[in-house]
């Protein structure tokens, strides 16, 4: 796909196209998912701007790949891609298990706060909490590639154990909830 004009003005009467010509309204299901990927791919990009350590940013950096081929099999209803592979879902488990090895147990909630990198973390999580509950609304409406909302639930464990690891890094310390 080559993107040559910006504007097309085609979603000027609220609907938008996926890959085959079919369109959609802005507030469908399908296209609300789309939109929650493309904010979480963002603000990951935000996370990694502020200096996480190599191997989340790698970590994150992957994700935003995944994230466009959870959108590319999304674009292109009732095709089988194989874009998400069990190996993506292993990929951050491994990661989450490697991280949080190093950590201290929790005995209460850890409050989303340390640097901005941790701060931005933490928001990446909320965000991606979203996208999954907009990929279950989809998915109960359709049969989808269920390996895209394993990778997302996996995604929000693994960057709620890279805030920690990073504030870790940072010298912050962990702020838990007082009941």
């Amino acid at each position: 796909m080559r993107i040559t004009k910006v504007y097309t003005r085609t979603g000027d009467d609220g609907t938008t196209g996926l890959s085959k010509g079919e369109r959609l309204p802005k507030d469908s299901p399908r296209i609300a998912a789309f939109g929650a990927l493309d904010e979480l791919s963002a603000n990951l990009g935000v996370a990694m701007a502020e200096g996480l350590q190599n191997d989340i940013s790698d970590t994150l950096e992957s994700a935003q790949q995944v994230l466009f081929n959870i959108g590319g099999e999304l674009a292109v209803p009732d095709e089988e891609l194989g874009l998400v592979k069990p190996q993506d879902v292993k990929n951050l488990e491994a990661a989450i298990d490697s991280i949080n090895s190093s950590l201290p147990p929790l005995k209460e909630f850890v409050l989303p706060r340390g640097s901005k990198g941790v701060v931005f973390l933490h928001q990446a999580r909320g965000v991606c909490r979203r996208a999954e509950r907009d990929l279950v609304t989809l998915h109960r409406e359709e049969a989808s590639n269920s390996l895209q909302l394993q990778y997302i639930n996996r995604l929000s464990d693994y960057l709620f154990v890279a805030a920690r690891h990073q504030n870790e890094i940072d010298g912050g310390p962990e702020e838990m909830w007082k009941k």
